[in-house]
């Protein structure tokens, strides 16, 4: 597709047209275009179908354009930078052990339910605060987001109005019992605002907004770092020359995140995208109002941006990856990402020497979801 039609009108997994766009060049000029609109209210009527949250979790980051989208940003800007992530080094690694503690005696695991799943979910709920009891809940609600059950089509009801009520009862609960926590952070932010008398509102949140930026931060929070951990793992099984480079020297490990992302990423496609007006992507006009899909994993795999893109090379320059996206919209959470990604594989090549499948590739099962690239499991011996 990249070379005989990089921008193409196709049925979407729902049936409904879309057009997907394939090619870096034109994928990485459209993440950055204004004219390419997260907010749904672009869409032409019956051409979008997207997920049935209420508006106390739908008014977030993923279906805004400015000035809203950089509002309600600036809110948590500060808490992702890669210095102040940087001081997490020390807990994220702590948990990594504990995790690795508990399967060691073992000798086999399900790499994805003991270890790639769990130390993202609590990482991020201990920077927004959210009691240990609820982690499990929010995992299996997310799993029924993003990759929904055919044949349970209650499940997505069901985790939504299990997200709603979490949400509502733990923001009463923080402003009610605040602590040292990001979320206990925001929503005084939002008070101390919403309290002012004066005109300056552009930098107020609604009460809708701030329970869909905390649903924002947990969701992606989470589910991005477990693709992110689960794939760079299998990768590494699967490429042992490059797997003993990077035992050999481990300080090379926060650069080789890099490629593995660019590899095989959490995300097959950036969030969708609907034109303001008709407008000429790679040459082809798209008509105002229709749904567009950017598929970064193609880009990522684009010869004429990587050279042999489909091979792993852990040397690989790697500037300008689009797994996490570009432009305004680029990932918030990057850093974390990233760190935790980082912890997670120091920690387990450091623990098990003689890391391997515990299964034929060709065994393993994947998430039916065009939302998030990942395994539904990842057995291993050690």
């Amino acid at each position: 597709m990249r070379e005989t039609g990089p921008v193409r009108r196709i049925a979407g997994p729902d049936g409904l047209p879309v057009w997907i766009v394939t090619r870096y060049d034109d994928v990485r000029q459209a993440l950055a275009d204004p004219r390419l609109s997260l907010d749904k209210r672009h869409s032409l009527p019956g051409n979008y179908r997207g997920f049935a949250l209420p508006p106390a979790l739908d008014a977030n980051l993923l279906n805004m354009d400015p000035p809203d989208h950089t509002r309600i940003r600036r809110f948590v800007t500060q808490a992702f930078t890669a210095r102040r992530t940087e001081t997490l080094r020390e807990p994220i690694r702590r948990t990594a052990d504990e995790l690795l503690d508990a399967i060691a005696p073992d000798g086999q695991a399900d790499l994805i339910a003991s270890y790639a799943a769990p130390l993202p979910i609590t990482v991020i709920c201990e920077l927004l605060g959210v009691p240990a009891g609820h982690r499990r809940d929010f995992r299996e609600w997310t799993d029924a987001l993003v990759a929904p059950d055919p044949t349970r089509p209650e499940a997505m009801k069901q985790a939504v109005g299990g997200m709603l009520g979490f949400f509502t009862g733990l923001l009463a609960h923080k402003r009610a019992e605040p602590g040292d926590d990001l979320l206990s952070a925001l929503i005084a932010a939002r008070d101390r605002r919403a309290d002012t008398t004066d005109d300056a509102t552009e930098d107020r949140l609604s009460e809708d907004e701030l329970m869909s930026l905390a649903f924002l931060i947990l969701f992606a929070g989470y589910e991005n770092t477990v693709q992110l951990i689960g794939n760079a793992t299998l990768a590494l099984l699967r490429h042992p020359d490059q797997l003993a480079a990077l035992r050999a020297d481990p300080g090379r490990t926060a650069a080789a995140v890099e490629e593995l992302v660019r590899y095989d990423g959490p995300a097959l496609l950036a969030i969708r995208r609907f034109p303001v007006e008709d407008l000429v992507i790679g040459g082809v006009t798209v008509p105002a109002g229709e749904t567009v899909l950017l598929s970064l994993a193609s880009a990522n795999r684009d010869p004429h941006r990587f050279p042999d893109a489909d091979r792993l090379d852990l040397d690989r320059d790697t500037a300008g990856h689009l797994a996490l996206g570009h432009g305004i919209h680029y990932c918030l959470g990057a850093p974390l990402a990233r760190l935790e990604t980082e912890i997670a594989l120091t920690a387990l090549l450091e623990r098990f020497p003689r890391l391997a499948l515990g299964v034929p590739y060709d065994e393993l099962r994947w998430r039916a979801s065009t939302r998030a690239r990942g395994l539904m499991a990842l057995p291993v011996r050690y």
